[in-house]
Formats: C-alpha cells, structure tokens, sequence
C-alpha cells in the first residue's frame, strides 16, 4: 500500500456547531410525559368517525374505478370484438382475451370477431383505467363495485361470464342473428334524426 493520499481540496470541511454538553432549553412548563399525554386526551376528545361497512356500503363517487363490466347492445350481443387492445394497453398484464369468429350460425357480436375468451385477474389489476380507454367499441366500462376480496386466488381471476353485463329486458341471450340492422355499421352509427 502506499503512503501517499490525495490533497484535500481547500474549503470542503462542513462547519459543525460547537458543542456545550447543555440539554436543549424546554419551552413548556409541563414535564415531558404530562406533554405527552396531552396529545393523548386530545386525541380521546375529537370527533369519531365511524363508518358501519358492511351493514351500511359505502357510497363511492361516480367516476370511481371498480369491477371491470363488458357491456351489450340493446339485442343483447356482445359489444367485444375480440381485438385484444385492452389486453395490449394494461400495464400489469391482468387482461387476456381470444378472439373467436362469428358465423351466420353463432353470432355473439355485430363484427366478424368476438371475445371468446375474456379473463381480468384482478390479483393483477391495479384499477388504471387503460383498458377502458383503449376499447374502440366502449364495450369495457368499469363499475362501482369495489368489494373484490376472497379466500381463494382462483376466484380472483374473472371470466367473461362473470364480467358481461347481465341480460335487460328485451334483450336475447347470443348466439342470434343481428336484430339492430343488417350489418355491424348499423350497431356503431346512428342516425342523425335519432334521439340520443
């Protein structure tokens, strides 16, 4: 080893106070655990806020981010198309979906496609929102469902059964032709003269 060290630069020493050995001077006339013990009854004398969940839900805002829902049209057929751009844009990989072809005989959406296999694992899911922004036809929504927690991890994973929106009246569980038109065209663009 050698005995030569490098110069110090002139200046770099950081100034330390001087110490006197004194205790720090108390502002309070109060000994240390009587101080402590007013924050304690403070504490014990403020407003309590109590929320009875589960008896009484709690009310989220509209906008809240919850349980994911694949919407329908008005016939009941699925709005997915099966072109896995939700599952392209979540960035915690949580959606998988395998598109499936239509035919004139089982028809389970207005496009070619549909989803035939739709899961979310929502041990994944960090509730962003990106899915839904990446959907082209808004067949993906989320709700204000946030009760989610379960014993099981298997149950954790939801299926496109769980995930579809549930039948209306008036609606016709798919596969069936399309009852909106004769063509996809006629589900995504409406007429200027209609109500909205």
């Amino acid at each position: 080893m050698s005995d030569h060290l490098p110069d110090r630069r002139g200046g770099a020493e950081v100034a330390r106070p001087a110490e006197t050995g004194a205790p720090a001077k108390r502002t309070s006339w109060l000994p240390g655990p009587a101080q402590g013990f007013g924050v304690t009854f403070a504490a014990m004398f403020a407003k309590v806020t109590t929320e009875e969940y589960p008896e009484v839900p709690k009310q989220t805002k509209p906008r809240y981010h919850g349980r994911h829902v694949l919407n329908r049209h008005p016939d009941g057929l699925e709005k997915c198309v099966g072109c896995e751009l939700c599952a392209w844009a979540c960035p915690a990989d949580a959606i998988y979906v395998q598109g499936g072809d239509n035919t004139d005989e089982a028809r389970f959406s207005p496009g070619e496609r549909y989803g035939a296999v739709y899961q979310i694992n929502y041990l994944r899911c960090i509730f962003c929102g990106l899915c839904i922004e990446a959907c082209p036809t808004r067949s993906l929504t989320m709700s204000n469902d946030f009760e989610l927690a379960d014993d099981d991890r298997q149950k954790l994973i939801y299926t496109k059964e769980q995930l579809l929106a549930p039948l209306l009246p008036g609606m016709e569980q798919p596969p069936h032709p399309m009852r909106l038109g004769e063509d996809e065209r006629d589900y995504y663009v409406r007429d200027a003269g209609a109500p909205a």
